[in-house]
């Protein structure tokens, strides 16, 4: 597994991204895309991605942003992606949006010499109800807005470990976009815990990857989950960039702002 730099830019990676976890509506503020969907379990598809020019003033822009959710009874959220990301982070902190914690984004170069998994991994091209229970977003289990979201691509790959007695203990989502594996939903239950089958879930998805020609491949992890961090630093990932959200005050119970 290599360690060289990855052959695209933060806007060029995170619009790659974006077309491997789509929100189901979305539509551009010049080259931001606004996006909603999945009941907003996922930020990643229920955000505005801010990369590039707004084609407005970004004053203007956010107030658009938070127009847009609040048209259809969405709590606002944007993502605002490295350095290049600067000038709207703040606008929208200017305006009074809270900040969350980074996010990292990790890639690595992939050959066809990459070990296999030391589990048995299930590869499927859609999630079954097994694999829609095994998941977790934020350690809560999925809602049900969150189907069109996971099968919002052409090529995916559905990973499973299943224990002795058939029970599903480790699950996660590969995605395809051009040359590049996109690992999403990486879950493992928690009495299954280091015992490899994160790794496991991980050179299975690469493996069915590199057959089907892709050349890198990209997660993200929270910046606090310090295990994941130091599993896929093992595995010869390396940051590309960071990016964060924010969101605006909700409104108070009596239709004003929260305070």
């Amino acid at each position: 597994m290599g360690q060289r730099r990855s052959p695209l830019d933060v806007v060029e990676l995170e619009l790659l991204a974006a077309r491997g976890w789509r929100g189901t509506e979305t539509e551009p503020l010049g080259q931001w895309l606004l996006r909603a969907g999945g009941s907003g379990f996922t930020s990643r598809a229920h955000s505005a991605l801010a990369v590039g020019d707004p084609g407005r003033p970004l004053p203007a822009a956010v107030a658009e942003v938070e127009e847009w959710y609040r048209a259809r009874g969405l709590r606002p959220c944007v993502q605002l992606p490295g350095r290049q990301a600067r000038p709207a982070d703040g606008a929208f902190a200017a305006a009074g949006w809270a900040r969350d914690e980074d996010t990292l984004v990790l890639t690595v170069e992939l050959d066809d010499e990459e070990p296999g998994p030391r589990a048995t991994v299930q590869l499927d091209p859609a999630p079954d109800e097994e694999w829609l229970a095994a998941a977790r977003s934020h350690g809560t289990p999925l809602p049900a807005g969150a189907l069109p979201v996971l099968t919002g691509a052409d090529r995916l790959a559905f990973a499973a470990v299943r224990g002795d007695d058939g029970a599903v203990l480790a699950v996660a989502r590969g995605v395809l976009t051009d040359d590049w594996l996109g690992i999403t939903a990486v879950t493992v239950a928690e009495h299954a815990r280091r015992g490899g089958l994160a790794t496991s879930l991980t050179r299975a998805l690469q493996s069915w990857a590199v057959d089907a020609g892709a050349r890198w491949c990209y997660l993200q992890v929270v910046g606090s989950n310090a295990p994941a961090r130091a599993l896929y630093r093992r595995m010869g990932f390396i940051e590309h960039h960071r990016y964060h959200y924010r969101r605006p005050p909700a409104p108070a119970p009596d239709g004003g702002r929260a305070g």
